[in-house]
């Protein structure tokens, strides 16, 4: 399983929020590739970076800070948040990012995810956000009509290699993940699953690399000292 450490950034800086709550922020750092940096140091191959107030209204204002982390890491970047148009997936493709993650365009805007996949492939993922059932949408904001399954289903026609599925409820609370829910979606689906939300101890990444999920991201905890990434790393490759 690999390992995802996270960067959300909002105003240039490495925050994280609580429950997708803009209002429960906290700074971690105001040089985002320093952070970078140390997932590297600590054995990461992975970084998933969230473009917070891009999420919410779908610009790129940091764009430059992307393009550092990429630059200054030298390792795979993921980057969501706002992305809703073929001008900004070209742009994060042009500072050198490995992969473009479509949320809200995902959901309400079909065929420009058509179009993302005939001219990326591989290199876009979907991100799946679920609060009470429902895929939530407007960085987290919004609720859709899609239930997970029926989002998952749609997904995985249309030819999407890899979703990144967050349960709202457990994102930044270190309360332990949604195990269960990622087991059933690995047993009905072919796609490649991250886990996202709550991976909160070193059990969770082992519980999770033993149903053979594609992938786990590690936020909050990583800031807060619950889980060394060093031993996460190792964990999930076992």
């Amino acid at each position: 399983m690999k390992i995802f450490p996270a960067i959300d950034l909002y105003d240039k800086k490495a925050v994280r929020l609580y429950k997708g709550n803009y209002a429960e922020m906290t700074v971690y750092s105001e040089r985002p590739y320093e952070i970078a940096e140390d997932f590297r140091c600590a054995g990461a191959e992975f970084i998933h970076v969230v473009d917070l107030e891009g999420a919410k209204d779908g610009t790129t204002p940091n764009l430059e800070v992307v393009k550092e982390i990429v630059n200054k890491s030298g390792l795979f970047v993921e980057i969501g948040g706002g992305i809703r148009s073929m001008d900004t997936l070209d742009k994060y493709f042009s500072v050198g990012v490995s992969r473009a993650i479509l949320g809200t365009a995902a959901v309400n805007d079909e065929n420009f995810l058509r179009a993302a996949l005939e001219k990326y492939g591989d290199k876009i993922a979907v991100g799946a956000d679920v609060k009470d059932g429902y895929i939530a949408i407007k960085g987290w904001l919004e609720a859709s009509e899609y239930t997970l399954d029926a989002f998952f289903n749609k997904m995985q026609s249309l030819g999407v290699k890899t979703v990144i599925c967050t349960d709202i409820s457990k994102d930044g609370a270190m309360r332990g993940t949604n195990l269960e829910m990622y087991r059933e979606l690995s047993e009905k689906y072919s796609v490649d699953i991250v886990a996202s939300g709550g991976v909160s101890s070193i059990e969770d990444v082992r519980a999770l690399a033993k149903m053979n999920i594609y992938g786990a991201i590690i936020g909050k905890a990583y800031y807060i000292g619950k889980i060394d990434l060093k031993e996460a790393i190792r964990e999930a490759s076992v």
